[in-house]
């Protein structure tokens, strides 16, 4: 069984693009060369790793253990070069972080910043996703460090605290709940489902899991208009427009005035963690950031 470093990184690149064609370009291949060194894996294993039909490949149950052990490899590699890079100019490295939204939007930009401003070589790839996809992904190998809610299975991942991150209901002072409510300060997330939000737009994993909250009561999560950032959904929210979903942090940081009452479910009441595979197998200059993220603010 002879597997180089072109057949693993042409693997994991069709598993994740879930097809062989798009798999070859990713790894600057021709098709019939991706196709062949598939196939040479696929014999020397005696066994399929890919199962092909219309929609293109995805990986069978054998494909996904190469895949894992595959990412572990090249990720290996890549640490082994960045290590290395620490003596020659440039960068010495890149960590691969996936975060949610709130954690992206209200608590990262400053840490970050510190943490870059001391350590001009390093490069951080940042992406937000879901806090259950996060998981996943940094159990898999695909990235170095998540920041998630606690809300989530972590499985076997190693968690540390960051920052509490409760979630408010927003609204304009003047609106309709915000009459009934009285001098209420805290109320049930389905009492709110009967009027309309502002949500924010594209693809959010925040506004992602109010949606799931709501399919779970039953209900239906009705949003009139989507926007970009939490200071543009307060805005809106300000004019009388609609309810909102915030972090507690952005409904305070806004300049519009609001009317904020707190969540009784334990989703909204959640603190947000780091989780990484292992601590002791991250590069240094990972682990530089991790510690540089634990500490308070």
């Amino acid at each position: 069984m002879r597997f180089d470093l072109t057949d693993l990184q042409l693997f994991i690149h069709i598993a994740e693009s879930g097809s062989i064609t798009a798999g070859a370009e990713l790894s600057h291949l021709a098709l019939p060369s991706a196709s062949a060194r598939v196939r040479g894996m696929e014999e020397a294993l005696s066994v399929p790793l890919l199962q092909r039909g219309r929609r293109g490949a995805e990986p069978t149950e054998a494909g996904r253990t190469l895949l894992q052990h595959a990412r572990t490899i090249t990720r290996q590699v890549e640490n082994m070069h960045a290590e290395l890079a620490q003596f020659a100019a440039g960068l010495k490295g890149q960590v691969r972080m996936l975060c949610n939204t709130s954690a992206i939007t209200e608590f990262l930009p400053d840490a970050l910043a510190a943490f870059l401003k001391t350590h001009p070589r390093l490069s951080i790839n940042l992406e937000e996703r879901m806090s259950r996809e996060i998981v996943q992904a940094v159990a898999d190998g695909a990235a170095d460090i998540g920041i998630i809610s606690d809300a989530v299975d972590r499985a076997t991942l190693q968690t540390f605290p960051f920052r509490d991150d409760p979630l408010v209901l927003v609204m304009a002072p003047g609106h309709p709940l915000a009459r009934q409510l009285g001098n209420q300060r805290r109320m049930a997330f389905v009492q709110a489902l009967e009027h309309d939000f502002i949500g924010l737009a594209g693809d959010s994993a925040f506004q992602q899991n109010a949606i799931e909250q709501a399919t779970r009561l039953g209900r239906r999560f009705h949003c009139k208009i989507r926007l970009r950032g939490f200071e543009a959904v307060s805005r809106m929210v300000a004019s009388g427009a609609g309810l909102a979903i915030l972090p507690a942090t952005a409904a305070r940081r806004g300049s519009e005035p609001l009317r904020m009452v707190k969540l009784s479910d334990d989703w909204a009441d959640r603190k947000l963690l780091i989780c990484v595979r292992d601590e002791a197998a991250l590069p240094g200059y990972a682990r530089e950031l991790l510690a540089a993220l634990r500490r308070p603010d």
